[in-house]
């Protein structure tokens, strides 16, 4: 695609890099252009594209993709993730003081922007999944940014009593250590499966499998109440087997 179509596949790689700001921008009512006026940043991320795509013999992307190089980008970038996800809580606070929801939205958009619009990218494509959906089958950053903008949210609006430094810090590591331990593993298990499989079932019910048992057993047995089976033949005696031989050897012999 990056030949066939390249301004599809440079736009792409943008609403990748300032995906997160542009849905950031479009909840409060912003330009969601905006971050576009950065000239540095949208030549550096064009930069990285045009190197990913036509760097000759893949150097540029062997090299990124080396596990110790790339476990150093992966923790960078969770470092930056949960920068962002701070900031923007602290934006929504400044602008609505008592808007929960709000804060919530905008700190999720702004760590996760780039997964949530990934229906969005692959339109850009020519590509539709929506079984792919990330709002359904949501990933590790986005399941994170989630509850993390819940916690800066909390702390933001002085419900959870530790500083704005400190929350940082400690979630931070927290996804330093998980992402680059899952990229080193080639693991996709989240970490707050267990908790979740303790606490989901209790809160909204464990997911059916089909028909309760009881449904099967009344319904089968009605079913064969009002239709029953037609009765076997009568097993045929010692003397018609014998006389239907007779007749079938004379019918031969004739």
């Amino acid at each position: 695609m990056s030949r066939k179509s390249p301004f599809a596949s440079w736009l792409c790689a943008m609403l990748h890099c300032f995906g997160s700001y542009i849905l950031a921008d479009l909840l409060l009512g912003e330009a969601p252009i905006g971050h576009f006026s950065h000239n540095s940043s949208v030549i550096l991320a064009t930069a990285v594209w045009y190197l990913i795509f036509f760097c000759p013999m893949n150097l540029f992307y062997k090299c990124v993709s080396f596990l110790p190089v790339k476990l150093i980008f992966v923790a960078m970038k969770e470092v930056v993730r949960v920068r962002k996800i701070a900031a923007g809580v602290h934006h929504a606070h400044h602008l609505y003081h008592h808007g929960w929801f709000v804060m919530m939205a905008t700190g999720w958009v702004k760590g996760s922007g780039v997964a949530l619009m990934s229906n969005f990218e692959q339109l850009l494509r020519g590509v539709w999944k929506p079984e792919t959906n990330e709002i359904l089958h949501m990933s590790f950053p986005t399941k994170a940014s989630l509850y993390g903008t819940v916690l800066f949210t909390l702390q933001q609006t002085h419900w959870l009593p530790i500083s704005e430094a400190n929350l940082i810090f400690f979630f931070t590591m927290f996804m330093i250590v998980c992402k680059v331990f899952m990229t080193a593993t080639h693991s996709h298990a989240s970490p707050f499966a267990p908790l979740e499989n303790l606490v989901c079932p209790v809160l909204f019910g464990s997911v059916s499998t089909g028909y309760p048992s009881h449904y099967h057993d009344h319904h089968g047995a009605s079913h064969e109440v009002s239709h029953p089976p037609p009765p076997p033949p009568p097993a045929k005696s010692k003397e018609e087997l014998n006389e239907g031989t007779r007749k079938r050897k004379a019918k031969k012999a004739e």
